[in-house]
């Protein structure tokens, strides 16, 4: 399976592939420190460094399961506190419409429980996050509990082991809070959950190599059997 981790950052949904996944794994992280520390992790991945909206678009055939989180600041609860007003990012459905005519196989998009009702309704929801997709997503477990003061007061060393991650592998430059990187990441037990819907749905008909774009509908076993 060729797998596309989309705005990577430390790979919290990449934590638990290892048991699930039988393939090729590409991550694409904007900042070089934060793509570092992914590297570091996960030695095996191949991980570019650029901009992730623009490798989706100009690679998307070449997979055959993209996972993207966008930035989710604009979308997030807490936008318009103490930031100077802006447009919203709008990667986030451009992403979703995108994929839903145009992946020639599987795909999730991610982002945080937005401030308004969601302009595209999603697949599956777990915790703080939303999940749109082509791939069954209803049911999804709750993650753990967040540890108290998840937003602000949360030491590194409570998230990390909110995550279960090494906090000696949470090394992000100068440049960025690893607080910061840590709340942003999907808990490592809901990637391992969508992952393994991913692998257990997926059939040989989807081809990556079609021309025509799949349509809109939920991909599941026993429509491909």
């Amino acid at each position: 399976m060729r797998i596309l981790n989309l705005y990577a950052g430390l790979g919290g949904n990449r934590h638990h592939w290892e048991g699930e996944v039988d393939g090729d794994i590409t991550a694409v992280e904007l900042q070089p420190d934060i793509a570092e520390a992914y590297r570091e992790r996960f030695p095996g991945d191949r991980v570019v460094v650029g901009d992730a909206h623009q490798f989706l678009l100009e690679n998307f055939r070449d997979y055959d399961l993209i996972w993207s989180s966008p930035p989710c600041p604009t979308h997030s609860r807490m936008w318009g506190r103490n930031r100077t007003p802006s447009y919203p990012a709008m990667n986030l459905y451009q992403e979703i419409l995108f994929l839903q005519r145009w992946a020639p196989g599987a795909w999730v998009v991610e982002n945080v429980k937005p401030w308004y009702k969601p302009l595209v309704e999603p697949a599956g929801a777990s915790g703080r996050h939303l999940f749109w997709s082509n791939l069954e997503l209803f049911w999804l477990p709750e993650p753990p509990p967040l540890p108290p003061g998840f937003m602000c007061e949360a030491t590194p060393q409570m998230l990390a082991d909110y995550l279960g991650i090494e906090p000696a592998l949470i090394r992000c430059g100068k440049s960025h809070d690893p607080k910061q990187a840590m709340r942003n990441c999907v808990h490592p037990d809901i990637g391992r959950e969508i992952m393994d819907r991913a692998r257990r749905q997926l059939s040989p008909e989807l081809s990556i190599t079609s021309e025509q774009p799949v349509d809109n509908q939920w991909i599941t076993r026993g429509k491909l059997e």
